[in-house]
């Protein structure tokens, strides 16, 4: 699977889940329309959403309280991926689960991708992951492997992807279930 798009820059280290989508909006449980208030309370916000479907943020990014609206709103709003040096545990796990992928490069691709960005903000992002590679301009680095299961199943839910690798998942579990010893006491 790969994802071409020009990217938002939001390269802020340690942006919480409160800053990405504010607390008074999460009264529903509901996935669509979360969009419409993501960064509701950053001046920066309304400039830096376009049609971009990458977003490239600084370290550290999703931290904070575990709400899952963080999420929705960013792919509700369109985003596919983000990148970043680092994500927070809670909110790489739910972006997994959503179909939002986390991408992780290092910290001087990341600057590179940043600078390649600000130069011509038109020029197109490839995230290819099959082979984890993400290419911008100049940069051809690898990325840190994401999940992308979640991408390549119908529905893109977790529990998709576990369904979609079942075979495989009884195959492992047959080869692992341990042996018993016919003897007395043994196992």
């Amino acid at each position: 699977m790969k994802i071409v798009s020009r990217a938002t820059l939001l390269p802020i280290d340690n942006i919480d889940t409160d800053r990405i989508i504010p607390a008074r909006f999460l009264t529903t449980t509901e996935r669509t329309g979360m969009g419409e208030h993501l960064f509701e309370d950053w001046p920066e916000g309304a400039a830096v959403l376009d049609d971009e479907k990458i977003l490239v943020a600084g370290h550290n990014f999703g931290c904070g309280s575990s709400r899952e609206h963080a999420v929705w709103s960013l792919v509700d709003r369109g985003f596919e991926a983000v990148i970043a040096t680092g994500f927070a545990d809670i909110f790489h796990a739910n972006a997994v689960r959503n179909g939002l992928a986390p991408v992780i490069v290092n910290a001087d691709d990341h600057v590179r991708l940043i600078a390649e960005i600000e130069a011509d903000p038109t020029r197109p992002v490839i995230l290819d992951f099959s082979v984890d590679r993400l290419t911008c301009g100049s940069i051809n680095a690898s990325f840190s492997a994401v999940a992308p299961s979640a991408h390549d199943t119908p529905g893109g839910t977790e529990l998709d992807a576990l369904l979609h690798q079942l075979d495989r998942i009884t195959t492992w579990e047959a080869d692992r279930r341990p042996r018993f010893d016919t003897r007395e006491g043994s196992r």
